[in-house]
């Protein structure tokens, strides 16, 4: 059968004429309609199965339909779905508070639940605003913290935050994001010396990886130098974990690589196996710049400690802890590391690079990258695009993928970059 299939053809057509426009990009080779999924296997509703090297955006680490996952919504489904946010607590939402403050480092206790990435980063935000009494952050060139209003306030995408300058207030002190190769302490120097004379920054946004960018990897030891900067500074240090965190890189977080803790971590997609939920935890004594509730939160939602999205969340990390799957990542990622440097022979291939299960593969422009994606789809595996310009494979399968399912990935990733030189 063909991909897409005719099935997918008619659902693009019927999506087409009811969705803005603005949203899924659909062309005659491209999207296929998802159907089901299961481990790091999707088939499309045309009976296409695919290998998954995108987790769906990094949510699906404890595999997509985790039976006990799906086991743990089922009841509390029947016992309570939806409870009252800020008004009338539930006692699932406790556990998850307490589950949280167990994996993390033990000095992040104090926890904003929410329940979108773009919704934590916003609340580490206004957290950040008010202990400081400033109103301007800094921000990482690529870097990507979601497209709500308050969250392109540190956006280092710019096409991104262009058509909406107008309104959202000081433009973020933009920093160069160091890659690998250079020395920390040297890049460290660079970040200081473009820090200075900015005595108006609240908080510094960081991801420990970029992920959008394309997947780029600072020097060791720039988060700890990173972690000095701020504290000179009396800048607030939010590490944005959405999509690194809950055993991606290898480690539970990826600041746990270099033993540093930053003032809030912001975390989300992989937290519940695809159920929304997402969350800001900090320092208490960063925290408790928010003033006690005495019956009006100042921040909150309707969806705020959703019992589904708890529910889920405190399956998830047993997952991630039964099957060890952080150190799985590790191990898979060292191999991995191997295997796509056979891809630097290629002259359509610029890098390389990545740890864990999060990698990307730049290519020489984002024509090249496309018709990558593309064949690969065409052949059961399915690749995201990524990177600033478009240039870059994006490689995050779930965490429990099969080994072999993971060397049949690669192996038509290398043939179609080949093909494509």
């Amino acid at each position: 059968m063909s991909i897409p299939g005719p099935r997918t053809a008619a659902l693009a057509r019927r999506l087409r004429a009811r969705e803005s426009r603005n949203v899924t990009f659909i062309a005659e080779d491209f999207p296929i309609f998802w159907e089901s999924a299961r481990g790091a296997t999707v088939v499309d509703v045309d009976g296409n199965e695919y290998i998954d090297c995108t987790a769906a955006f990094g949510v699906a680490n404890a595999g997509h339909g985790n039976p006990r996952v799906a086991q743990a919504l089922h009841d509390q489904a029947r016992l309570l779905m939806h409870g009252m946010g800020d008004v009338h607590p539930t006692e699932v939402r406790v556990q998850l508070l307490e589950r949280l403050a167990d994996i993390l480092p033990c000095e992040l206790t104090t926890t904003f639940l929410a329940t979108t990435g773009s919704e934590a980063i916003e609340a580490a935000l206004k957290t950040a605003v008010l202990i400081t009494g400033k109103s301007r952050f800094a921000a990482y060139r690529g870097g990507y913290h979601g497209l709500s209003l308050g969250a392109l306030g540190a956006g280092g995408i710019e096409r991104f935050r262009a058509p909406f300058a107008a309104v959202l207030g000081p433009a973020p002190v933009i920093l160069e994001f160091p890659h690998a190769e250079e020395g920390a302490v040297q890049a460290a120097a660079r970040t200081r010396e473009a820090l200075a004379g900015h005595d108006d920054v609240a908080a510094l946004v960081i991801e420990p990886i970029q992920g959008r960018a394309g997947c780029i990897v600072p020097p060791d030891g720039y988060l700890r130098e990173l972690r000095a900067i701020c504290d000179e500074r009396n800048v607030v240090m939010i590490v944005d974990e959405l999509f690194t965190g809950f055993g991606r890189t290898g480690e539970w977080f990826a600041v746990d690589r270099e033993r540093i803790v930053p003032d809030i971590l912001c975390i989300g997609k992989a937290m519940g196996s695809g159920v929304p939920i997402s969350a800001a935890v900090g320092r208490a004594r960063i925290m408790d710049a928010w003033p006690a509730s005495t019956g009006e939160a100042l921040h909150t939602s309707t969806f705020l400690g959703n019992p589904l999205g708890c529910a889920a969340a405190l399956a998830t990390i047993d997952e991630l802890q039964r099957h060890e799957l952080p150190a799985r990542a590790k191990r898979l990622g060292a191999g991995l590391a191997s295997r796509l440097g056979e891809l630097r022979a290629h002259r359509r291939v610029v890098e390389v690079r990545g740890r864990g299960l999060l990698w990307g593969v730049q290519l020489v422009n984002a024509a090249v990258a496309s018709q990558v994606v593309k064949r690969a789809l065409t052949r059961g595996v399915m690749l995201l695009q990524s990177g600033i310009a478009g240039d870059t494979i994006s490689i995050t399968p779930p965490l429990v993928i099969e080994e072999s399912q993971l060397a049949e990935a690669i192996e038509t990733l290398q043939q179609i970059v080949g093909e494509s030189a």
